[in-house]
């Protein structure tokens, strides 16, 4: 009576998911488990978004494993530690799991597959679970990584794909001493996207079958919901990404979302080579960081005096996520206005994306300011001409500052120009040291 375990980290679906798919191939019994990683519980909010959407994500996994004839399994602990637990109480022959690109990821996995050779049991770890295409299966020759993206979505868009993945028709569990009973999920914030693979499921059927066709046109314009909004999805594996591409179409919108689902799998592949740019430059020395902690606690609140940065960490507070656009402008205005470290900013936005998301947020970031794979490590976006060109009519900015909720069109952008007793009854602060007449010029 062969017995598996599929332990699931950043792939909380039944739909496309190898690792599951393989763990109930040839066993008699599968336990599928979640372990809530206490070592990294002090660098993760306790409250807000992120956690209210991984609640009704693993409720979600429950129901679905239950209409299966499973649960999930749910322990707190070290994974390690926990995983080989389970593996002894049910005399687990293997276990499953994703691979994954972090260097956190990489040491879990060589741990948990040497406890479990000295207990007679095998690791089997599945690639192209989070990714369309696995992080080491393109290389350039002599290099372990692409370095450019450019080359590397030439390689990409011609790879070939591993099969859309069926749900397993049954999963039987073997006898289990803790009898768990379903767990229900918190109720959604308000405004907050529902966490889980049936509600991303819904929405990326919606976005498939309209959304995308205007998004190549309509994803950079802030005061529309132009984008997908199904990164926090693909963060915690409630989407498949490989299952997203299949399904995306052939059209101009189609082919632009494919792209960034090719910059996701980009980043992935340099942070499997080069595990130590989560934290440090991967271009060591290409900037001078100055330290100024007043201008990065007036940046965190959406206090600069620039309206559409405030609008950006705004809504970020306020709704645990940015589309793209104005994650660009507001890490440009911290990295190169104020020339402030990048790594600030990338904690600020581990905190409190729903989507936070290790190699997308550290190597985007370094991307933006100017240390990071970019083929171009000058360029700068001035958040007025950002402004003009993606918030022409000034509603993105008006939503987010209701300071200036007031204030008409394309003027809301400058409110620094109304006279000063209007000015002053606003409530809203001047530029941060003088900048609104010395923001840099734009190098795109």
């Amino acid at each position: 009576m062969v017995t598996t375990i599929a332990v699931f980290t950043r792939d909380l679906r039944v739909h496309d998911n190898p690792m599951l798919a393989a763990a109930t191939r040839r066993a008699q019994h599968t336990v599928p488990l979640f372990v809530r990683d206490t070592a990294m519980a002090p660098s993760l909010p306790e409250a807000g978004e992120r956690p209210r959407f991984l609640a009704e994500s693993l409720a979600d996994l429950d129901a679905s494993l239950r209409g299966l004839g499973g649960r999930l399994v749910v322990r707190d602990g070290d994974p390690v530690e926990q995983v080989c637990l389970l593996a002894d109480q049910v005399d687990a022959a293997a276990v499953h799991i994703a691979a994954d690109s972090s260097g956190y990821a990489g040491r879990r996995q060589e741990a948990l597959r040497a406890a479990l050779a000295a207990r007679g049991r095998e690791l089997r770890c599945h690639d192209e679970v989070h990714a369309v295409v696995a992080p080491r299966r393109l290389t350039p020759a002599g290099r372990d990584h692409y370095a450019v993206f450019g080359a590397y979505h030439r390689r990409w868009v011609e790879a070939p794909c591993r099969a859309v993945v069926a749900p397993p028709d049954r999963i039987r569990l073997p006898p289990l001493d803790d009898d768990e009973p379903a767990r229900a999920a918190p109720a959604p914030s308000s405004g907050g996207l529902p966490g889980g693979e049936g509600a991303g499921r819904r929405r990326a059927g919606r976005w498939l079958r309209g959304g995308v066709d205007d998004y190549d046109d309509r994803r950079d314009l802030l005061a529309v919901d132009g984008t997908s909004r199904l990164s926090p999805y693909l963060h915690f594996g409630c989407l498949s990404a490989r299952e997203l591409a299949a399904q995306a179409g052939p059209g101009a919108g189609a082919r632009e979302f494919v792209r960034q689902l090719a910059w996701r799998d980009f980043f992935y592949q340099v942070l499997a080579a080069r595990p130590e740019t989560a934290h440090e430059d991967y271009r060591p020395g290409a900037r001078d960081w100055r330290d100024d902690p007043e201008a990065l606690d007036a940046w965190r609140v959406g206090r600069t005096g620039i309206p559409i940065v405030d609008a950006g960490m705004r809504q970020l507070l306020a709704a645990g996520w940015l589309p793209n656009r104005a994650r660009m402008i507001t890490a440009s205005f911290l990295t190169r206005t104020l020339d402030v470290d990048w790594r600030a900013g990338a904690a600020h936005y581990l905190e409190h994306l729903v989507d936070a998301d290790v190699a997308n947020n550290s190597l985007n970031w370094q991307w933006v300011g100017g240390t990071g794979t970019d083929s171009r490590p000058g360029r700068v976006l001035n958040p007025l001409r950002q402004a003009e060109r993606f918030d022409p009519a000034g509603d993105y900015v008006r939503r987010w500052v209701p300071e200036l909720a007031d204030l008409p069109g394309g003027a809301v952008h400058r409110p620094w120009r109304l006279p000063d007793r209007e000015r002053a009854a606003l409530g809203y602060p001047a530029p941060l040291h003088g900048l609104a007449e010395r923001l840099p010029s734009e190098r795109f």
